[in-house]
């Protein structure tokens, strides 16, 4: 026995074979259009968040980079004498000793010295 296809009858006219052939290839398009954009995540919903997963990984890296600097830092800060010193000297004018004097300049010393005066 022959198989049985769904097409019109070999006696139908032609444009009923060429309505049936239009609809066929309409449906195969509307499957293939929601094969691809439908269901519950679209190709550029996956697509956006591949960008987004790319973006999060390179701020991570960033991240680890900033936070090995810093464990670095904190380490020198903690063992290294001559960066505790540093420190010491830029951030809080502090001195060695007491032979040693330290001396700031003010860059507009004149003109805080005329705005002042009478």
């Amino acid at each position: 026995m022959a198989t049985s296809r769904r097409t019109p009858r070999s006696g139908a006219s032609p444009a009923a074979r060429l309505a049936y052939r239009a609809a066929v290839v309409l449906g195969i398009l509307a499957f293939l259009a929601f094969a691809i954009e439908g269901g519950e995540y679209s190709t550029r919903d996956l697509l956006s968040r591949k960008r987004e997963s790319d973006r999060l990984a390179a701020e991570v890296q960033r991240l680890e980079v900033r936070r090995n600097a810093l464990l670095a830092q904190l380490d020198s800060v903690a063992n290294d004498p001559a960066t505790l010193e540093r420190i010491a000297r830029e951030e809080f004018g502090m001195v060695r000793g007491s032979r040693e004097i330290l001396y700031r300049f003010a860059e507009d010393f004149d003109q805080q010295a005329s705005d002042s005066a009478p």
